[in-house]
C-alpha cells in the first residue's frame, strides 16, 4: 500500500494480442516523481520502449490513457485525461532508425478520466493488436474485450449513440476512433462525446493500429485523500477565486472563439497557410457572430466552471447540423487559414473533421499547404483528383477532408502529413510546409511572436502551441498536464496557488511552487531524453523558411518576420538555461543527476 494518497496505485494492463488483462501496482517512486497524467504516462512509455526505433504502429507500442491525482475529485476544471504513446507522424531530420519518432501526449476533457478513476484505476496501458476490430468494457473490477465488427467504419457521431445503446447503460463514458483512425491516417484523433478530441500526434492512428474501436468505462469508487479537512477548505477557496475571476467569465461567454478576432487584430493569427497574421473577415466566424447566429448552448466538462465549449445549429446550404464550434483552433485552422469566412460552411467542415475522427489542426495545415501548392502551380487538378482546391472553397475543403479520412487518391499521401507531401511535391515547397519535427503547427502565427516560435521549435511532441513560451512555462505546463487540471483554468494566476495546495492536501506530499516546477522539469527532461535516443538533435528544433523569409503584407504587424540569427541565439540561450548541450541538445549529466533521472537511464 502506497503512503502517497490520492491514488489507487493501480494500472489496468490489456494485451489485445493475447487477451490478457491484469492489474499492476505503480511503484511509489514513480508516483512521487512523475505525479500522473502526462508525467506518469511518459515514464510508463519509457519503461516499455527500452530500445529506440520501434514502429509506432507495431503491437509493441503502448497506448496509455492516464488520469492525474485530481481526476475524480470535485476539483474545478480537473477532468483531463492524457493519452501517451509514440507518435506515428513525427520524424527527425536524420536518425539511424527508420521508425524514429517523438513521443506524443494528447489531452482530452469531458468525463472519461474521472469515470476511469471511479472504476478504480489510475490509468490503462494497452499493447498488442486484436485479430479484428474490438472494444473494451470496464465496469469496476470486471473488464472485457468485445467484438466490434458491427461498428466498423462507423463515424463518431453515430457511434457515440450506438455504443451506449449496445451497452444499455448511459452511465458508461466512452472514447473511440472514427474511419480516419481505422484507416491509419497519421493524424487521426480519439473522440469523446463526439466533439471532444485527443487530437495531436496521431493517437487515434495508434488506437486504430491495435484494431481498437473504443473503450467504455463506469465505476463506483474513489481514492482516499491525505488531509480531508484541509482539502475541503482549499477546494472552497479554489471554487470562489475561479468562479469570480474575469477570465472565467470570458471563457463562459466566448470560449476559445473569443481569440479568433482578437488574434487577427493583433497580427498573430494563422491565415493563408501561415502567410499572414491578419484575416480581414475574421469577424464573420468569431465569437460574437457565433453567439448571435449559431450558439444555443454552453457546455462544461466535469467539475468545470469555465463552460468553454459552445454548441449550436446552422442554416442554409451547409445547415441542419448540431455541433460544437467554432473554437479558436478549429475556427482558425479550418477557417482563417483557408480563407473560409462562411460560418455555416466552416461548421460543416468542423463537424466532418470530428465525425471522421481527424485532428482539426493537422487537417487544416495539410489542406492549407495543398491550397498554396495548387495556387503556385506546383500541383494541378489531376494531382488533386479533379478537385479545384482554391482558397475559400468550402466544397473543395469538404472533398479533401473526405479523401484524407478514407485515404482515397490524393488522400492517401495527404493522410501522412505536410512533411510527406513536400517530400513528394518538391519544387521548394518545403519552405511553406508548416511543421516542426513532422507535426503541423497550430493556429498561432509567429512572424511577429518570437517566444511562440521558441515554443513550437522546442516542443517535445513536435509543433505544439501549448508547450509554453519559456523554460518556466514549459515546466509548469508539464506539471499541469500531469495533475488532470485543464490548462485553460491553470493559466489563470488566481488558481495557481490553490492547485499546488490541493495537490499537497490530496497526496500528503508537501509541494511549494519550486518543487511543483521541479517535478514538471523532470517530466520535460524525460521526454527530451526519449526523443534524443530516437535521434532528434538541434537541427530538429527549427522552423520552416516561411517564418524567416515571408514578411506579413497586411495588418498591424505588416512587415514582421523572424530573424534567423536572433532565433539561433534564442535557442542557444534556451539550451543553456535548460542545462542541455547547446550543440546536441542532450541534457547534461549534472542536469540528469539534479532531476534524479541519472538512475533511470543508466
Amino acid at each position: 500500500m502506497s503512503s502517497i494518497k490520492g491514488y489507487y496505485g493501480k494500472l489496468l494492463y490489456i494485451n489485445l494480442t493475447t487477451g490478457k488483462i491484469e492489474k499492476r501496482e505503480i511503484p511509489e517512486e514513480d508516483l512521487a516523481k512523475f505525479i500522473g497524467g502526462r508525467g506518469l504516462g511518459v515514464k510508463i512509455l519509457w519503461n516499455h520502449l527500452q530500445k529506440p526505433g520501434v514502429d509506432p504502429l507495431s503491437p509493441e507500442n503502448p497506448l496509455i490513457f492516464m488520469t492525474g491525482p485530481f481526476s475524480g475529485f470535485p476539483v474545478p476544471s480537473s477532468s483531463r485525461t492524457c493519452v501517451v504513446t509514440k507518435s506515428p507522424i513525427t520524424s527527425p531530420v536524420h536518425s539511424p532508425y527508420p521508425h524514429a519518432s517523438t513521443l506524443t501526449y494528447s489531452n482530452i476533457g469531458g468525463f472519461f478520466g474521472p469515470e476511469l478513476r471511479f472504476a478504480g484505476y489510475d490509468g490503462i496501458v494497452i499493447t498488442g493488436k486484436a485479430n479484428s476490430l474490438c472494444y473494451i468494457v470496464i465496469d469496476d473490477d470486471k473488464v472485457e474485450i468485445r467484438d466490434a465488427k458491427k461498428f466498423k467504419g462507423m463515424r463518431t457521431d453515430a457511434f457515440d449513440k450506438a455504443i451506449l445503446e449496445e451497452l444499455k447503460d448511459r452511465r458508461y463514458k466512452t472514447v473511440y476512433i472514427g474511419p480516419a483512425g481505422e484507416n491509419l491516417v497519421r493524424y487521426a484523433s480519439i473522440l469523446h462525446t463526439s466533439t471532444r478530441a485527443a487530437g495531436r500526434g496521431g493517437v487515434g492512428c495508434v488506437m486504430g493500429s491495435k484494431n481498437l474501436k473504443a473503450i467504455a468505462v463506469k465505476g463506483s469508487k474513489q481514492p482516499d485523500v491525505a488531509h480531508h479537512k484541509k482539502f475541503i477548505e482549499i477546494l472552497e477557496k479554489a471554487r470562489l477565486v475561479l468562479n469570480n475571476s474575469p477570465n472565467t467569465k470570458n471563457w463562459r461567454s466566448y470560449g476559445t472563439a473569443g481569440y479568433i478576432v482578437k488574434s487577427s487584430d493583433q497580427g498573430t493569427e494563422t491565415v493563408r497557410n501561415f502567410r499572414e497574421g491578419t484575416f480581414p473577415e475574421a469577424y464573420k466566424i468569431g465569437a460574437e457572430a457565433a453567439r448571435r447566429d449559431v450558439w444555443v448552448r454552453d457546455i462544461a466538462c466535469m467539475y468545470c466552471p469555465l463552460a468553454c465549449k459552445k454548441s449550436g445549429r446552422t442554416k442554409g446550404k451547409y445547415g441542419g447540423i448540431v455541433h460544437d464550434g467554432p473554437e479558436y483552433e478549429t475556427g482558425t485552422m479550418l477557417g482563417s487559414n483557408l480563407l473560409i469566412s462562411d460560418m455555416a460552411g466552416l461548421l460543416k467542415i468542423i463537424y466532418n473533421v470530428d465525425d471522421l475522427g481527424l485532428d482539426a489542426i493537422s487537417t487544416g495545415a495539410v489542406i492549407g499547404f495543398l491550397m498554396e501548392a495548387y495556387e503556385k502551380g506546383m500541383i494541378n487538378r489531376k494531382f488533386l483528383d479533379g478537385i479545384e482546391l482554391k482558397w475559400g472553397s468550402v466544397d473543395a475543403t469538404l472533398a479533401i477532408v473526405q479523401k484524407i479520412a478514407y485515404r482515397d487518391g490524393i488522400g492517401d499521401l495527404a493522410s501522412k502529413g505536410v512533411k510527406a507531401l513536400f517530400q513528394k511535391i518538391g519544387q521548394g515547397s518545403e519552405k511553406f510546409a508548416i511543421h516542426v519535427k513532422g507535426l503541423e503547427l497550430a493556429a498561432h502565427n509567429i512572424q511577429a511572436n518570437p517566444p511562440r516560435a521558441l515554443c513550437y521549435a522546442t516542443a517535445n511532441r513536435g509543433g505544439c502551441h501549448l508547450n509554453g513560451d519559456s523554460v518556466e512555462a514549459q515546466n509548469f505546463r508539464a506539471m499541469i498536464d500531469s495533475t488532470g487540471v485543464c490548462l485553460f483554468a491553470a493559466m489563470d494566476k488566481v488558481y495557481e496557488e490553490p492547485i499546488i495546495s490541493m495537490l499537497s492536501a490530496i497526496t500528503g506530499v508537501e509541494y511549494d511552487r519550486a518543487q511543483f516546477l521541479k517535478a514538471g522539469e523532470r517530466v520535460f527532461n524525460l521526454e527530451k531524453l526519449f526523443n534524443y535516443c530516437e535521434g532528434f538533435r538541434r537541427e530538429d528544433d527549427w522552423l520552416p523558411d516561411r517564418f524567416f523569409e515571408d514578411a506579413f503584407t497586411i495588418g498591424p504587424k505588416k512587415g514582421a518576420v523572424l530573424d534567423r540569427a536572433k532565433f539561433r541565439d534564442m535557442l542557444t540561450q534556451y539550451y543553456k538555461e535548460r542545462g542541455w548541450d547547446p550543440e546536441t541538445t542532450k541534457p547534461t549529466e549534472a542536469k540528469l543527476k539534479e532531476l534524479e533521472l541519472d538512475k533511470i537511464i543508466s
